[in-house]
């Protein structure tokens, strides 16, 4: 099966994965980008949590990936390390983007206060990586409580230069292997019909200058 292809499809039909460049989506920080990726909305639709699920695995065995835990990003990862660690029968653990501010002040849940990860091989499951920021955090924060986390596993990734910036500032630097990227999904996004030439090449723009993209195409960025 072509793991990808499938979920480009799925995500676009169950609207998990909206392209929209001649009315693009304000994103958090402000800037008017032509995707938006709902992840969440995967978890309505059993039968594509099951085929997520299995690109997760069919990842960690072609690769011949090695791990001991699974551990979830907060919140959206969580789900879908659930759902991975439950078929692998393997422990799992879920990052909090920064520690508790009261209790026990984890910032890593599913081992003890007093405890770490006693160097278990980790592997970070995660929803989306657009800049890569929070999800290169999860990795440091795994590896400062003595986890061996060298791989993390997303659903989307937008293939930003940043992302890679931000995993290759990782020291060592972790690698990352994403179930859709957003070559493969313009590809089937055309494929069936979803955009027309003049919406792909708006959005091979975007690719190429995301935070400079809504300004030259008259979508200037929001103030917040």
């Amino acid at each position: 099966m072509d793991y990808e292809k499938e979920i480009a499809k799925a995500g676009l039909k169950i609207n998990a994965i909206k392209l929209r460049p001649d009315d693009p989506f304000t994103w958090a920080s402000g800037f008017r980008m032509p995707i938006y990726n709902d992840n969440r909305m995967f978890l309505s639709h059993p039968k594509y949590r099951k085929l997520l699920t299995e690109a997760f695995e069919n990842i960690l065995q072609s690769e011949k990936i090695p791990y001991d835990i699974i551990a979830g990003t907060s919140t959206a990862g969580i789900p879908h390390a659930a759902f991975l660690s439950n078929k692998l029968n393997m422990p799992m653990i879920y990052i909090r983007d920064k520690p508790k501010d009261h209790g026990l002040q984890n910032q890593i849940e599913g081992i003890g206060a007093e405890s770490d990860l006693q160097g278990n091989k980790i592997i970070v499951i995660e929803d989306l990586i657009s800049t890569g920021g929070s999800s290169a955090r999860a990795v440091q924060a795994v590896r400062d409580a003595n986890g061996n986390c060298n791989y993390c596993l997303s659903i989307f990734n937008y293939g930003l230069d940043k992302a890679v910036q931000a995993f290759d500032s990782l020291n060592p630097k972790c690698e990352v292997k994403s179930l859709l990227t957003y070559d493969t999904l313009l590809e089937v996004a055309k494929e069936v019909g979803y955009i027309d030439n003049s919406q792909l090449e708006m959005l091979n723009e975007w690719r190429a200058d995301p935070f400079g993209w809504g300004e030259k195409h008259g979508f200037p960025k929001v103030e917040r």
